[in-house]
């Protein structure tokens, strides 16, 4: 006999960063199921954003250490304790995730169901033995490592993101196969931790979806660190080596590490969730499709964070709930607010960071994007040239900013250098804004700072080759 279904006004699946803002958002009054077959709190928390940076600051302080003599400093020989630093950082991933873990807990109105869960129907769910239904669904599944089709992966123990961050040992030589942003990220954090690296890209660069002068630069300050590069290097497959894992080049070549990173890009898990059960339409790469108000093709059902393929990043998956937050507004289920509607999903800029050392800041289009629809001036400032950069002793890097000619409102920039994920928010806001070069030059920013020389970065503005 089947069970009778659970009734809720709002059923959440998954508990990534956008599941709290949602929560937040709603009057206590709204019945709502959360589901999550994994660690509460999504990827963010316990295997991206949390826990990778944190590493990251461990490895800046052994990076600095070693650097110490140049600023007069005696440190001596550096010695990383692996087993401390990973201790650190499950420390503070534990505790983001044991927070969240404790609001929802805390939240009268909220039934945190755990399991795994797949629609038998549309807006009805099974997890377990329960059935749960809701007048509106809300999917936040996000995704996962993809595991390409490699011959022999499946015979040899390798990693992705996630097993990474369980390693109780200090890889002698980490082999990475890819050479975007996790693979980058992760590749100096053990690098500066002590390990051999070698970065294998099938592409003829790194850091495909970046401008050219910003991939060189990425890839040069990494090789400076040591960081070995394979590119346009195909792997033909895998195999055992002793202890380790023998990587097979297509050119003949092969090269052999203790340990092996996959870091290929992401996949959607909504194929986890049998989403045509409920009416749930997909695109060609497996992720949920949605319009700019996060609404599926399903009534009632709506889909945020990296499920949806229209963003991948925490700041994305915050905002789509928002916007869906405000969508609900419309619809008459959430009372109306006197908070500013966001932008929908197709009005947002592009804006992320990546956290290799020194970052990189991105907001807006690149060159190749600028050019095919703008006449484009481009300002490009060496970070060697910026005072607070010299006095850090912190000059790697540039500052490149694009502009429409007609318009003289900015297009994108790209901040690689000190503190270029934060100095990025000064373009992002002004883009937001709807700034033009001459309102943005008029703003007074402290000295000294990296961000203060941003409004003279444009001194250098001239039409794009």
């Amino acid at each position: 006999m089947d069970t009778p279904s659970e009734r809720f006004d709002l059923l959440l699946v998954g508990t990534g960063q956008a599941t709290a803002t949602l929560i937040a958002g709603l009057p206590d009054d709204t019945r709502i199921a959360v589901v999550e077959g994994g660690a509460v709190g999504g990827t963010c928390v316990n295997t991206g954003c949390t826990p990778t940076k944190a590493l990251v600051a461990s490895a800046r302080v052994a990076q600095l250490a070693r650097r110490g003599e140049g600023y007069g400093v005696a440190t001596g020989e550096v010695d990383v304790d692996f087993a401390t630093a990973m201790a650190r950082m499950n420390e503070i991933r534990h505790g983001s995730r044991d927070g969240l873990a404790r609001y929802l807990a805390e939240k009268a109105n909220v039934m945190l169901v755990r399991g795994w869960a797949r629609f038998v129907g549309p807006k009805t769910v099974r997890v377990g033995e329960r059935t749960i239904q809701a007048q509106r669904v809300v999917l936040n599944v996000g995704a996962r490592a993809v595991e390409p089709p490699i011959p022999g992966l499946g015979e040899v123990p390798w990693l992705d993101n996630a097993r990474l961050l369980e390693l109780d040992r200090l890889p002698e030589h980490l082999v990475v196969i890819g050479a975007s942003y996790v693979a980058l990220e992760l590749g100096q954090v053990f690098r500066r931790f002590g390990a051999r690296v070698t970065a294998i890209e099938a592409a003829p660069r790194v850091l495909g979806r970046e401008d050219e002068d910003v991939a060189a630069a990425v890839r040069e300050i990494l090789e400076r660190e040591g960081i070995r590069f394979e590119v346009g290097a195909g792997v033909a497959r895998v195999t055992a080596a002793g202890d380790g894992v023998a990587v097979h080049l297509e050119s003949g070549r092969q090269i052999v590490g203790s340990h092996l990173l996959v870091a290929t890009g992401r996949q959607s898990n909504a194929d986890r969730l049998d989403p045509e059960l409920a009416g749930v339409a997909t695109d060609d790469r497996g992720y949920v499709t949605v319009d700019d108000h996060t609404r599926t093709s399903a009534d009632g059902v709506y889909a945020v964070g990296d499920v949806n393929g229209r963003g991948a990043f925490t700041h994305t998956s915050v905002h789509d709930a928002q916007v869906l937050l405000a969508q609900l507004r419309r619809e008459g289920a959430v009372p109306p607010a006197e908070a500013p509607t966001p932008h929908t999903l197709g009005e947002r800029d592009t804006i992320y960071a990546l956290y290799t050392d020194p970052p990189l800041g991105r907001v807006g289009l690149g060159e190749t994007q600028a050019a095919a629809g703008h006449r484009v001036l481009k300002a490009v400032k060496p970070m060697r040239t910026i005072s607070r950069a010299q006095e850090m002793g912190e000059t790697q890097g540039f500052v490149k900013v694009l502009v429409d000619a007609d318009s003289d409102r900015f297009l994108g920039a790209a901040v690689l250098g000190v503190h270029g994920d934060e100095v990025i928010g000064l373009f992002a806001l002004a883009m937001s804004a709807g700034l033009t070069t001459e309102a943005f030059r008029r703003v007074v920013l402290p000295h000294p700072t990296v961000g203060e020389l941003m409004p003279w970065v444009l001194d250098a503005l001239a039409p794009i080759d």
